[in-house]
């Protein structure tokens, strides 16, 4: 680990973000150039004491999952996020094949979107990063370990992952979700992450070995879906799906279908995050 370097890295890379870039609003009387550590701290997940010792040089080893989350804040391109890891003194995520972190690009797309909820996911259902109005729709899925990373293994392994929706729709979703995964696996032929999961799969649900056997194939691109939460009531959402090229990511967003899915996702924006079973897209 090159903790001087790290540091400065750091340093640096926090004062050339511009407020506006991550959606922090800079105000007539700021003086930091860039954003400040607690800034920093707030949009990685971390405590602010953790960021200073890290720009100081005081820290021990970051893990992975801690240099994601700061790439992330600080919105490296995956070159600097390479670099970010080799300096920790850590192997950078590959630079292909299925990726464990949200390409630069598509968090800086989640920036500009402000206030419309979106998401990126792996080709596997797996929520790599959120923005906040995605977070306020969904929760936070950053906990999961395990095979519990992947929306498929908890939609048809835990009942708590299904009220996200009404019950109506839950057919749908479960068509939806296993064909999208026929044509992961499809790409991804042989790739042990894959065969893992649908193994484990058919092991834990019957209904999953069902529908896989159905054989169903479909990328999942628009879609409306109705989301229920549990501070407004149901939201009728539309949903758009941008594929990077390799089809190893997904930016998933979400805009109101109607005027009432509209006014309640703009009171949800005021009045916060509530603790309830997380879900993703």
């Amino acid at each position: 680990m090159q903790r001087a370097e790290l540091a400065d890295f750091l340093r640096r890379r926090r004062q050339a973000i511009r407020p506006g870039d991550v959606g922090v609003a800079a105000g007539p009387r700021r003086r930091t150039a860039g954003l400040r550590r607690e800034e920093v701290a707030l949009l990685a997940g971390m405590s602010t004491d953790y960021v200073v010792r890290l720009e100081q040089g005081r820290s021990a080893q970051p893990s992975p999952q801690l240099l994601g989350a700061l790439a992330r804040a600080l919105r490296l391109t995956d070159d600097e996020r390479a670099h970010l890891f080799h300096l920790a003194g850590h192997q950078p995520p590959p630079g292909d094949g299925p990726a464990r972190f949200a390409r630069a690009g598509l968090v800086r797309m989640l920036d500009l979107l402000g206030t419309t909820p979106a998401s990126v996911l792996s080709d596997l259902g797996e929520t790599l990063a959120q923005n906040r109005a995605g977070m306020l729709i969904f929760g936070d899925p950053s906990g999961f370990r395990g095979d519990r990373r992947y929306h498929v293994y908890r939609w048809f392994t835990d009942p708590e992952a299904r009220r996200i929706h009404p019950p109506e729709e839950h057919e749908h979703h479960s068509r939806v979700i296993v064909a999208d995964l026929r044509a992961a696996a499809g790409r991804r032929q042989g790739d042990p992450e894959v065969t893992g999961l649908v193994s484990r799969l058919r092991a834990a649900s019957a209904e999953f070995r069902r529908r896989w056997d159905e054989h169903e194939v479909s990328v999942r691109r628009a879609d409306r879906k109705t989301v229920v939460h549990p501070r407004v009531g149901q939201l009728l959402m539309d949903c758009e799906t941008l594929t990077t090229p390799d089809q190893g990511q997904v930016l998933l967003v979400l805009t109101p279908a109607n005027t009432d899915a509209a006014e309640k996702l703009a009171l949800l924006s005021v009045v916060g995050l509530e603790e309830f079973p997380a879900s993703t897209p």
